[in-house]
C-alpha cells in the first residue's frame, strides 16, 4: 500500500468506536480503473470479478467476506473504501445475470458484461500464456461502499 492510501486509511479510522481492522489492501480495477472506480463511487458498481488463475499467478490472497479495500485511481491516489460482503468462485458461464448487472458496467446487460469480460480475459490470459475458456473459474466479489474520499 502506498503512503497516500495508508494516510487515508488511518484518517478514516480516527475517532471511530469500531476497532480498525489490521489488514487492508489497496488496488486499482484491472481495466479502465478510473471509470470503474467512479461507478463504485456513484453506487452503480457493487461487484467485481477476476480470473482465479490471476490470484495463483500473482500469488495474491483470495478476497474474504469482511475484507476492506482501498480503491485507487490510475495514478495510485486513494478514492474510496469498500468492504467485501460475498465471495464465490464460479465458472464464468455460470455467473448469474444478477451478479453481472451488479458490476454496473456498460449498458448494464449480461451480454455487455460477457463480451467485455471475454475480451479482457482473452487479452490478459494471453500475456500469461493461458487460454480463455468459457468455464474458467472466476472469483466473484460483492462489496459495499464504506467511504468516498
Amino acid at each position: 500500500m502506498n503512503q497516500k492510501a495508508e494516510v487515508y486509511w488511518n484518517e478514516f479510522w480516527q475517532g471511530k468506536e469500531e476497532e480498525k481492522p489490521q489488514a487492508v489492501s489497496a488496488w486499482q480495477f484491472g481495466a479502465d480503473s478510473d471509470q470503474l472506480a467512479q461507478l463504485v463511487i456513484d453506487g452503480r458498481k457493487t461487484a467485481t470479478c477476476s480470473a482465479h488463475v490471476f490470484y495463483e499467478e500473482e500469488n495474491e490472497p483470495m478476497p474474504s467476506v469482511g475484507d476492506y479495500s482501498i480503491i485507487l485511481s490510475s495514478g495510485d491516489s486513494p478514492l474510496a473504501i469498500i468492504r467485501t460482503v460475498n465471495v464465490e468462485v464460479l465458472p464464468m458461464n455460470e455467473v448469474s445475470e444478477e451478479f453481472a448487472i451488479s458490476e454496473g458496467e456498460g449498458d448494464g446487460t449480461y451480454t455487455y458484461w460477457w463480451n467485455a469480460h471475454e475480451h479482457f480475459f482473452k487479452k490478459e490470459l494471453h500475456k500469461l500464456g493461458h487460454t480463455f475458456k468459457e468455464d474458467m473459474l472466476l472469483v466473484c466479489e460483492s462489496f459495499e461502499l464504506i467511504h468516498v474520499k
